[in-house]
């Protein structure tokens, strides 16, 4: 049978937890990544979280693999990732492929707005 979204997105959410702004900022405090997966447009557009680092979803697979020379040093195995997108469905998705690919600390905070509405700040 064929793969679907809906079943994409019920196994990443099986794997990936879904967190709150105040638990992505206290991963950030102690060393975490808060990692923004959205496309630069959307950054132009939107801002981005104060403290949070870009790779778009298309390129993850190529900056998380260390064996690869476009591998990026922010994203270490044995470092929490905290995953933001526009709505929540491509950080669920990027944390599954992350988990896949042997990060261990993975976790979706859901959306930009989600990171607004809970009190963290954007920069332009």
């Amino acid at each position: 049978m064929p793969l679907t979204v809906k079943a994409m997105m019920e196994a990443a959410n099986a794997v990936v937890k879904r967190v709150d702004t105040d638990f992505a900022q206290q991963v950030m405090e102690q060393g975490g990544l808060l990692l923004d997966v959205r496309d630069a447009v959307e950054l132009q557009q939107t801002g981005r979280a104060i403290g949070a680092h870009h790779i778009p979803r298309s390129m993850l697979e190529f900056r998380a693999d260390d064996s690869l020379q476009s591998h990026d040093p922010e994203l270490r195995k044995d470092r929490p990732i905290v995953l933001y997108c526009a709505a929540g469905g491509r950080a669920a998705l990027a944390g599954k492929l992350l988990k896949d690919m042997g990060y261990e600390q993975v976790y979706n905070l859901g959306g930009l707005p989600d990171w607004i509405n809970g009190g963290g700040e954007v920069s332009s």
